[in-house]
């Protein structure tokens, strides 16, 4: 029985060599797209695109148009902008304890 000789570097490069170039060989014999594909493709994605940019355009009305709606409701024509009451120390404290009962609360 004869016994296994490992490969020495010539032949791991030549190895190598043969491997790519059946690699290109194949890449070279794959069949090209015709240009009715190549067309279709480039008409899908341009739908894709310009439905992507509707729904864009969309919640970009959509933000835009409940600022406005915000602001409408603060800034009135002809009335001062309403301020918000500022709580005293007093209503703060309650608050907190407020919540500090009702975390109390759901933990037992």
């Amino acid at each position: 029985m004869k016994g296994f000789k490992d490969p020495g570097f010539q032949d791991r490069v030549a190895a190598s060599a043969r491997a790519k170039a059946a690699a290109l060989e194949k890449l070279k014999a794959a069949p090209k797209p015709s240009e009715a594909e190549l067309a279709a493709r480039a008409a899908r994605r341009l739908e894709r695109e310009s439905e992507a940019e509707k729904k864009h355009a969309a919640a970009r009305e959509a933000r835009e148009s409940a600022r406005r709606a915000k602001e409408d409701a603060v800034l009135a024509p002809g009335k001062a902008p309403a301020a918000a009451p500022v709580p005293t120390e007093e209503e703060r404290k309650a608050a907190r304890d407020a919540r500090y009962a009702a975390r109390k609360k759901r933990k037992s």
